[in-house]
């Protein structure tokens, strides 16, 4: 049980730029994982095991990426009682992201606009973390999952995009539980277009030979899901479904952050640039679970993330289709205590 109630954490944290905050909470997260005072903020993992894509996982809430760019804080994220953790998006250099400020609190309505960037150190200074965790030195002890999640950088044209995942897959590789593509942040130029049918099957299509020879030549098989946005119709998803089950991608990630700003009209910061997070995203990722169930069939994997703040939301998304689960956004408004909640919400099958 966590000794130090985020209610209190709370005020302190929301009176500083949102992106300082994070920066803090993950400077103190690195500092404390290894340390005796991180029992101040862990807690008990709930023990509900499902497998999905040839993977067990402990239990069925995850961290989505996006929060840990760098792989910083692995450990901090297991001792929260998370069942699997998701880091990165990790790009081949190192990237600033776009310029400053670029994220904002909505607390009205328990969201995030975030237009970030893929800002993180590169692919060498996100491996040499992900080596450092204990959950890869000592890989029983760590009773967690590891998905890592990777982009293109910005300068590369997006008819080279291709490369840099290309690149990314090959690095991360040895060291993932499962890999994820991400294709769908809002705030990289034109990265959405992988979305369409002939970008993403020219994409997958690459990324499916690179796997199966990176399985052949270390002997072992890594599951690849493709992360996509919320702000697709029902042909895309359509399109979208098929192309990743003839490619033989193993799940999908649903979804991203949206564009849409119909929820927030009015609020301020509501007209900022970037991808919108939170509440507000909850019904729009449902929606495209469900479809995306009813193409794929019931057996394929869904990892359902976006607007996840109290168990009841994330039994909607598994009622929608979901497998598993993954929150972000609803972290930051609730605290640690929302792992639990969830984790048991969905062991029970009712909030």
């Amino acid at each position: 049980m966590s000794l130090l109630p985020y209610s209190l954490a709370r005020p302190l944290l929301f009176k500083m730029d949102p992106e300082a905050a994070h920066e803090l909470t993950l400077d103190k997260l690195e500092k404390l994982q290894h340390s005796p005072l991180m029992c101040l903020t862990s807690q008990p993992k709930v023990s509900d095991p499902v497998r999905l894509a040839g993977l067990d996982f402990p239990n069925r809430v995850g961290l989505a990426a996006g929060l840990d760019k760098n792989a910083r804080c692995i450990d901090a994220w297991g001792a929260l009682g998370f069942g699997f953790v998701e880091v990165g998006t990790v790009t081949p250099k190192g990237q600033p992201g776009n310029p400053k400020p670029r994220m904002f609190r909505l607390p009205e309505k328990n969201a995030l606009i975030n237009r970030l960037g893929f800002n993180n150190d590169g692919l060498d200074a996100f491996i040499a973390n992900v080596k450092r965790s204990q959950l890869r030195q000592q890989p029983k002890k760590g009773g967690m999952l590891l998905g890592l999640n990777i982009g293109k950088n910005a300068a590369t044209p997006i008819e080279r995009a291709t490369d840099d995942y290309l690149v990314c897959l090959e690095g991360v590789y040895p060291h993932a539980d499962y890999v994820t593509v991400n294709i769908s942040s809002p705030n990289t130029k034109n990265l959405r277009e992988l979305q369409s049918d002939e970008a993403l099957d020219q994409l997958l299509g690459a990324l499916a030979a690179k796997r199966a020879e990176l399985a052949a030549k270390l002997g072992a098989y890594k599951p690849v899901f493709v992360k996509i946005a919320p702000d697709l119709d029902q042909a895309q998803i359509a399109v979208i479904a098929d192309t990743l089950k003839r490619h033989g991608m193993d799940g999908v990630v649903a979804t991203n952050t949206t564009l849409s700003r119909e929820a927030v009209k009015g609020l301020p910061h509501a007209e900022e640039a970037g991808g919108l997070s939170g509440a507000p995203v909850l019904e729009a990722s449902n929606a495209v679970i469900r479809q995306l169930r009813a193409r794929l069939g019931k057996d394929y994997p869904i990892i359902g993330v976006g607007g996840i703040l109290s168990g009841a939301d994330a039994l909607s998304k598994i009622e929608a289709g979901a497998d598993v689960v993954q929150i972000y956004s609803g972290l930051i408004y609730q605290g640690p205590g929302l792992v639990t909640e969830v984790a048991r919400a969905l062991q029970n099958g009712r909030a």
